[in-house]
């Protein structure tokens, strides 16, 4: 089975040319704390922040792409859970690194996406 800890990012997602204000609300209005991303993200158009323990990870998306959107868990076997998940005929997507969290995710049957990830 797999070992859920918590919550540890959600991703929201914006629309193209609005990064400004969504950083003016989630910076100035929310007053959340801004955090450098990692370097493995290259120049994006992505703002993160910290919410408590959570973080919050801003991306710009365009409403035909397929969404970025997702809760990230904190689970205790990241690798075990990956073998659970595929399988059951689940495909899996390592996502870019961040150091310090080895991760992947998946698409429910729905087509949510969800992270899982393992703090070293």
């Amino acid at each position: 089975m797999i070992q859920w800890r918590r919550i540890d990012h959600v991703q929201v997602t914006i629309p193209p040319g609005e990064v400004d204000a969504a950083r003016e609300f989630y910076g100035e209005v929310l007053g959340l704390t801004p955090i450098e991303q990692p370097d493995s993200f290259g120049d994006t158009d992505t703002t993160w922040y910290r919410a408590g323990d959570v973080e919050i990870h801003l991306g710009v998306e365009d409403s035909d792409e397929q969404s970025r959107r997702h809760p990230a868990f904190e689970i205790a076997d990241v690798a075990a859970a990956r073998d659970r998940l595929e399988a059951h005929g689940i495909e899996t997507v390592d996502e870019p690194p961040i150091p310090g969290r080895e991760r992947f995710s998946f698409r429910d049957p729905f087509d949510n996406r969800i992270e899982l990830l393992q703090r070293a």
